[in-house]
């Protein structure tokens, strides 16, 4: 294989187009330090490092574990990376498995010496660390895979939402507040919107092969309601957060994505089969970037 359709194979297997999801958890948590002037750029850095290392671990792992249980194939029904098309075995999806998860835990640490002030703080993290790494790598790896049996999308509601805004804003302000958890729910919901229409875009390949995702569990017409609930959810979660505490209108700058939003829903809810659901897989990604970034940005002109 050439130089060059080596580095290709590997960048489809990192699946570069998902690592928005990472960066726009960590964009919320900074913002809101910026709003409450407690914003540092090393600690900023690290941990949109750290996070889009976690990504990709994520990705690799989904690739190594459907790889290892058969389930996807050249034949499956969604992008063709390295390990479907042979130009990367099982053997090198380890190997770069057990690189990135190195990457991870040193990106985690550097970030964790940086932001850190106590022993106690640094025992709690290196546990979430250690819990995220284990999260990313167990979705599809393992004798019990939790995205087999329709927990993928809580588990991304957690790390992408609740840990990702949390943590980043936690560490660089030294306190939580229950009222943030409206918008680090609003944002993990975004991604999990995302990780639906992955779903139903896999969903004949995963009923074939036994893996139960949640659209699965509740078949095709029900996810479609899912889907439109996920994303009135992240909106309205958003909005309560702006009206009951960004005293600014820039805290509803967000609000200017929903013709996105409702062609995005229209598409979802018209579509037939799974080829509709492939072109509105990166359109999803890129509606969740936006809002993000709006909000983001909102929160620090508030």
């Amino acid at each position: 294989m050439k130089p060059d359709s080596a580095l290709l194979a590997w960048l489809s297997s990192f699946r570069l187009k998902t690592l928005p999801l990472a960066i726009s958890a960590i964009l919320i948590g900074s913002a809101l330090a910026y709003w409450q002037h407690t914003f540092r750029w090393s600690i900023f850095l690290f941990t949109l490092l750290t996070a889009c290392l976690l990504q990709i671990l994520s990705n690799l792992a989904n690739d190594y574990g459907d790889g290892l249980k058969g389930n996807d194939s050249i034949n499956r029904i969604g992008p063709k990376r390295g390990i479907h098309r042979g130009d990367i075995t099982l053997r090198q999806l380890l190997i770069a498995l057990m690189i990135n998860t190195i990457l991870c835990a040193i990106s985690g640490l550097c970030l964790l010496i940086v932001a850190c002030d106590t022993g106690q703080e640094l025992i709690v993290f290196i546990g979430i660390g250690i819990l995220s790494i284990i999260a990313a790598i167990t979705y599809t790896v393992g004798k019990n895979p939790y995205g087999y049996i329709g927990l993928g999308d809580i588990s991304v509601l957690i790390f992408f939402g609740c840990v990702s805004v949390l943590g980043s804003f936690y560490l660089q302000h030294k306190s939580l507040s229950l009222s943030f958890m409206l918008p680090a729910c609003g944002s993990g919901l975004l991604s999990v919107a995302v990780l639906n229409i992955n779903n139903l875009r896999d969903y004949q390949s995963d009923k074939a092969n036994h893996k139960k995702t949640l659209v699965v569990i509740i078949g095709i017409k029900w996810a479609k309601y899912y889907h439109i609930a996920l994303l009135t959810l992240s909106y309205l979660l958003l909005s309560l957060f702006s009206w009951c505490y960004l005293n600014n209108i820039s805290g509803w700058l967000f609000l200017v994505t929903l013709p996105l939003c409702i062609y995005h829903l229209k598409a979802v809810f018209i579509a037939r089969n799974h080829h509709d659901f492939i072109v509105q897989f990166v359109p999803m990604i890129r509606l969740a970037l936006i809002v993000n970034i709006l909000y983001s940005l909102g929160i620090i002109l508030s």
